[in-house]
């Protein structure tokens, strides 16, 4: 069963991110690096994207954090991503793995697989691609999922006991899990889904949030939640997807611990 994050956890989270400012280095999907970027920057973290094959693994092993998408995958990258984390684990560095579209497509299938293999600190991905990695029947299309998050919780929990990962499952709800505890962040809006990048960057976030994290359940729950909660304020305040891209990179800039616990208006 899955309890609501509390908020003060988030906003306890949020505070210990944007003290740290961590370094991210970003191994993610091509589509997607403009928003993946001004999102971390907005919210207190600080992107980078090194992906030559020469320098990614240099780079991971002095950053606070490292995510893996696998959203525009091909060899050359699929090399990079593995210097990276070989290059993480060496060093101690959290990495976050983002299974795009994995159970559709054979070749990403088999590359997640050997990643999970790895021991990602977390895993952040859709209902039918949390399915597919913990094992179970998928039923994505493409990036999209067919299947609500709360299908796929069991799947998350055996996920997250069978690799040591923190493993977030989004959706209409974001359930997270370590397999024995297991948080729930019911905050968010459709409009998210109508905006490319919106998914790739959660994923981002959550990789920033586990940097120098003393709990990484926490961490990762606060960082759906941030997201989460940032998308309600922007749906409010947007006439559609191209102002509420705007209006989220706002929302997450503007908030903060203080109006969190509701200690600021």
């Amino acid at each position: 069963m899955a309890n609501t994050l509390p908020i003060d956890i988030v906003a306890g989270e949020l505070a210990r991110l944007r003290a740290t400012n961590p370094l991210v280095h970003l191994l993610t999907n091509e589509v997607v690096q403009e928003i993946t970027a001004n999102v971390l920057l907005a919210v207190g973290a600080s992107p980078a994207m090194i992906v030559a094959e020469e320098e990614a693994a240099v780079f991971a092993a002095i950053s606070g954090a490292l995510l893996i998408n696998v959203g525009t995958l091909y060899p050359a990258r699929l090399a990079a991503m593995k210097l990276a984390v070989a290059a993480a684990n060496q060093a101690g560095v959290p990495w976050t793995l983002d299974p795009v579209a994995v159970g559709v497509l054979d070749y990403r299938t088999q590359a997640c697989r050997e990643f999970i293999a790895a021991r990602p600190a977390a895993i952040r991905g859709n209902a039918s691609e949390i399915l597919a990695l913990a094992g179970f029947a998928g039923s994505g299309r493409g990036v999209d999922t067919t299947a609500g998050s709360d299908a796929a919780v069991s799947a998350a929990e055996q996920l997250a006991l069978s690799t040591g990962a923190i493993v977030a499952v989004t959706g209409e709800t974001d359930f997270i899990t370590d397999g024995t505890t297991t948080w729930a962040t019911p905050w968010g809006h459709p409009l998210m889904t109508r905006v490319v990048g919106t998914g790739c960057a959660l994923s981002a976030l959550v990789a920033a949030f586990t940097a120098q994290a003393p709990n990484r359940l926490n961490a990762v729950a606060a960082a759906c939640a941030v997201a989460g909660l940032c998308g309600e304020r922007a749906a409010g305040s947007s006439r559609g997807p191209g102002s509420f891209k705007a209006d989220f990179i706002d929302a997450l800039y503007l908030i903060s611990p203080e109006k969190l616990r509701g200690q600021d208006a």
